[in-house]
């Protein structure tokens, strides 16, 4: 059996705190269960990250990275609405072959919110310094269209919901989208 270093491991752990956060959230997700899926113990889990709360911003940190990826290999060389059709695209196919990073950012706007009623804004930052990452990436695409990149990432918000509840390509909540951001029906219910 081969040996993890430490940096393959700490990747380990934020693939699998990706999903277990994923599924449970911020609060119903124990750093027990993500040891348990990457196959170490608890200690050793801490001296990877400091604490749970690393764990879900290294996890958020790479949802968020893996969206911008998507968008920049999707847009290279094209500019407005064929930018705008295969950014669409692209995430529409990320989020329904891989659900886990759908229910990931729908858990980080919602421990965001949690944390701060708590007076915990770095959580918050950290979403919020991600999410202008992400503007940007789909800002320039669009010709540096505010109107444009709000639109954008207003159907994005809105395909994030339509695919989290389930509805199949073929519903009618679809039909206000334009082609490429609707569901495939890849999605199996």
């Amino acid at each position: 059996m081969v040996r993890m270093s430490a940096e393959e491991r700490r990747e380990s752990v934020i693939r699998a705190a990706t999903t277990e956060f994923a599924r449970g959230g911020y609060h119903g997700t124990s750093t027990e269960v993500i040891a348990r899926r990457v196959g170490v113990s608890q200690p050793y889990l801490f001296r990877l990250f400091p604490g749970k709360k690393a764990i879900f911003l290294a996890a958020v940190e790479r949802c968020i990275e893996d969206t911008i990826r998507t968008f920049q290999e999707a847009s290279e060389g094209l500019h407005g609405e064929e930018a705008l059709h295969a950014m669409g695209n692209a995430y529409t196919t990320v989020i329904e072959e891989h659900p886990e990073r759908l229910m990931m950012q729908m858990q980080m706007y919602v421990a965001v919110k949690a944390a701060e009623e708590e007076g915990d804004h770095e959580f918050g930052e950290s979403v919020r310094d991600g999410w202008m990452r992400l503007w940007d990436t789909v800002h320039l695409p669009l010709g540096a269209d505010a109107a444009e990149t709000t639109q954008f990432m207003a159907y994005g918000m809105l395909i994030n919901c339509l695919v989290a509840m389930g509805f199949p390509a073929d519903h009618r909540v679809w039909e206000g989208m334009y082609p490429s951001a609707r569901a495939t029906g890849r999605l199996e219910h």
